[in-house]
């Protein structure tokens, strides 16, 4: 079967597609990937070496002024223009899209020739992007149980869970360590309320067994660790996690955003956290309910993050260690969801 796929952007998007195209080309699949310029080096390196890799024009329209978004519109128009001549040579049998502006264009395209069409989406309440590409999919699939924003009655909604990679997969499930261990990451930017509440509040705590790991801004890694120093914590800060699977599983507790991916990572692994949104984000704050709902961590509102809070939160959880295993288990999720996802997409 011919299957394209549409992606770009951000890894969020890209992560969860590659995924799903290994998958398709093991099963004897035949697939093109298209994505924008941002994502093109990491596509060229990390998709199946049978994949065909097309570059398109896009970016997103959100929060620029008004003659960036109408560039970025033209952008996308000129893209999805292309695409359709594309597609009546190439003749794909199945587009899927895996959410952003990138993705727009195969969506559109896809419809013109009246392709079988199906988007992800990565996070509990529905992007922009996808929100305006639904109208023209056959299929939704979704990453958590319950999506806010889906205003298409007429689509057909699958939950299947969010694609993660190799590594995630490979620590699924894991007892935790029982080590008095923290793991705080803001993502590939950091957190500055990471970095300004943490720090003081584990100094403040009784329990001087606590070792942190704390992903930071390349800027603030010295600062902190003097801070942690000098207060006799045992700390290991640095500026970039290349074994993300294995340091979160090495953890008892996660303190960090809540962005799709890692909420997922952490229900796949089955770690308990506390997770702070970005406040400028519906999306993050959608994410991390799911994720406490079932009783695997808290969600924190950024102006109620006080080092206060934190210090009484860890010093209850860290004197109760049996607490936090229970957490765990409920934090974890069993995730198939690229055998669910390439399912829906062939049957």
């Amino acid at each position: 079967m011919k299957i394209w796929i549409a992606t770009g952007g951000t890894g969020g998007h890209v992560y969860p597609a590659l995924s799903v195209a290994h998958e398709l080309v093991r099963r004897g699949n035949k697939v093109t990937i298209s994505c924008d310029g941002r994502v093109w080096d990491m596509i060229k390196r990390d998709a199946p070496k049978k994949a065909k890799i097309v570059r398109i024009w896009a970016s997103g329209v959100g929060a620029k002024s008004r003659i960036q978004q109408i560039f970025a519109l033209t952008k996308i128009a000129l893209s999805a223009s292309v695409l359709i001549i594309r597609f009546a040579i190439s003749k794909p049998q199945r587009v899927v899209a895996f959410g952003g502006y990138a993705s727009v264009p195969a969506v559109f395209a896809a419809h013109i020739w009246k392709i079988p069409t199906f988007l992800h989406e990565q996070n509990a309440s529905i992007g922009r992007a996808n929100k305006f590409a639904m109208k023209w999919v056959k299929t939704l699939m979704i990453s958590f149980p319950k999506v806010s924003g889906i205003s298409n009655k007429n689509t057909n909604v699958v939950y299947t869970g969010l694609p993660v990679r190799k590594e995630i997969l490979d620590a699924a499930q894991t007892p935790i360590p029982n080590k008095s261990k923290i793991f705080v990451t803001g993502g590939s930017l950091g957190a500055q309320i990471l970095d300004d509440v943490v720090p003081k509040a584990i100094i403040a705590m009784k329990n001087k067994r606590i070792f942190v790991t704390h992903q930071t801004r390349p800027e603030n890694v010295s600062k902190l660790q003097k801070l942690y120093a000098e207060n006799g914590i045992r700390a290991n800060v640095l500026s970039f996690v290349h074994d993300m699977a294995g340091t979160i599983a090495d953890a008892d507790l996660v303190i960090g955003r809540s962005g799709a991916s890692t909420v997922v990572e952490l229900q796949t692994i089955g770690r308990p956290a506390i997770l702070v949104p970005l406040n400028i984000n519906p999306d993050q704050a959608a994410n991390a309910e799911c994720f406490a709902k079932n009783g695997g961590g808290f969600v924190v509102e950024q102006s109620k993050f006080t080092q206060k809070w934190l210090t009484a939160t860890l010093s209850e959880l860290f004197d109760n260690p049996l607490r936090l295993k229970k957490m765990a288990q409920k934090a974890m999720i069993p995730n198939n969801a690229v055998n669910l996802i390439t399912d829906e997409i062939i049957k």
